[in-house]
């Protein structure tokens, strides 16, 4: 994954060729039976353009002329800093009872004999509960009051599929027929046609959440990651040949090609917004003040290249990122849910002290999530399985710091399943990060956003 040139075989120059024949034709179906836009893609136009080590992917941009995407992208970065809001998906269901387990509540152990932790850093906000010791990262943030902890947060009446379940958190409402993301939405009503990066998945795909219906966003692995390369090119005949290509758009072109010259050009004007961040032998262009967890997963490195690209005032947004690890932990979950939680957390604490060193604190906010938590009682095979209400977190100098909903406790907190009932509603979360941080309505953005209650998330 997060070397993508080996996943799809081709090199950077066959991608080029790939991307022309591709625009406006659309992205792949999703797999049947999934609700867009959760699946591999999205159904309606787009305009892709690839790179080698990573995919640059510019959706919605079938309108958007180059001259407009240059002079939109420069006044946007020389303008006031604007709030970014970036979210972190915990892919699987992620176990709240384990991420904060109630080792104060009586029924713990006795639902999970083998899985039950003891220890901990204690949750300052309710003493049954304790901090998992591999997310000491965001437990230390917490201790700061840098963190908005909701403990059970879901939905009524949830559902169990990861494809369904999931779907509902990307779109913001419980229903499989919106084909647009929240994000999405929020920035098809206050973005520009101009701007792709005012949407930034930050992954070898596009993030549903972020799917819009009308403005440009884009899909990048790092912005050090993003080049062209050609077989045995490189120096200076490299910089000669990339110089030619993106000087394909301004030459006068037949119909047919047409195509080419335009993503060329695309291709070329986003290759040199990133080149600051280019690197050599494998090192990115950029430095951070602070260290990120050495590992072979691209999240540190794509928070650590996000955390260079704000430095540099490129406009962004909503951003949204996948958290390393695996959630869905049916069986051994001690040693999964460990290695990925102890990852994530570490690289989230080093994020916002970069964010801290560089002056940037002020102006993003973290959305930490997951579809679904986990059932309340072990399973046979040292695992649990699909639950109800899950754990999220809020990650900022401006995060109000304190709990949103409750723990319900595991005598009268589990629902006929044995799922833990939610306590602080998801859309009632989008609707106040809309509001509170993001300055838009949350009417037009979240359905029914009326009935949801908006907790303070904010200092």
């Amino acid at each position: 994954m997060s070397d993508c040139r080996h996943c799809t075989g081709l090199s950077r120059s066959r991608l080029l060729h790939r991307a022309a024949a591709e625009a406006g034709r659309g992205l792949p179906a999703i797999e049947p039976g999934m609700p867009l836009p959760a699946g591999t893609g999205l159904s309606r136009q787009s305009f892709l353009v690839h790179g080698a080590g990573a995919l640059l992917a510019v959706y919605g941009a079938s309108k958007l002329g180059l001259r407009a995407l240059e002079e939109g992208i420069a006044a946007a970065a020389t303008g006031p800093a604007q709030p970014v809001l970036v979210s972190v998906f915990l892919e699987g269901g992620a176990d709240a009872l384990s991420v904060l387990s109630p080792q104060g509540d009586p029924l713990y152990r006795k639902l999970r004999p083998k899985l039950a932790l003891s220890g901990g850093t204690a949750f300052a906000e309710d003493d049954r509960l304790h901090w998992h010791p591999a997310a000491g990262g965001i437990a230390t943030l917490y201790g700061e009051q840098k963190v908005t902890v909701m403990p059970a947060i879901g939905y009524t009446n949830a559902d169990q599929s990861h494809f369904t379940s999931r779907h509902y958190w990307e779109v913001g409402a419980t229903s499989t027929s919106l084909q647009t993301g929240w994000l999405g939405r929020y920035l098809d009503r206050t973005g520009t046609q101009d701007n792709p990066l005012q949407g930034l998945s930050l992954d070898d795909t596009l993030a549903p959440a972020l799917a819009t219906a009308s403005v440009p966003i884009a899909s990048i692995d790092g912005p050090d990651q993003y080049d062209f390369w050609s077989n045995n090119v490189w120096g200076e005949v490299e910089g000669r040949m990339l110089a030619a290509i993106g000087g394909l758009s301004a030459q006068p072109a037949e119909p047919g090609l047409q195509a080419a010259g335009y993503v060329s050009g695309q291709v070329d004007r986003l290759r040199n917004q990133l080149l600051p961040f280019q690197g050599q032998d494998g090192k990115p262009g950029y430095t951070s003040p602070v260290a990120y967890p050495k590992s072979n997963d691209a999240f540190p490195r794509r928070l650590a290249g996000l955390a260079a690209m704000l430095a540099g005032g490129l406009p962004l947004r909503a951003v949204a990122l996948t958290a390393p690890g695996h959630y869905d932990t049916h069986s051994d979950e001690p040693a999964a849910l460990a290695q990925g939680l102890q990852l994530t957390a570490d690289s989230l604490l080093a994020f916002q002290r970069d964010l801290e060193a560089r002056g940037l604190a002020d102006h993003v906010l973290v959305h930490v999530w997951s579809e679904f938590g986990r059932r309340a009682q072990e399973n046979g095979s040292n695992g649990t399985d699909h639950g109800a209400a899950g754990v999220g977190f809020l990650i900022g100098t401006h995060a109000k710091g304190t709990m949103v909903g409750e723990f319900p406790g595991l005598k009268d907190g589990l629902d006929q399943d044995g799922n833990v009932k939610a306590t602080a509603d998801f859309r009632g979360v989008y609707a106040a990060l809309l509001e509170q941080w993001l300055g838009a309505d949350a009417g037009p953005i979240i359905p029914g956003a009326s009935s949801f209650a908006r907790p303070a998330l904010l200092k």
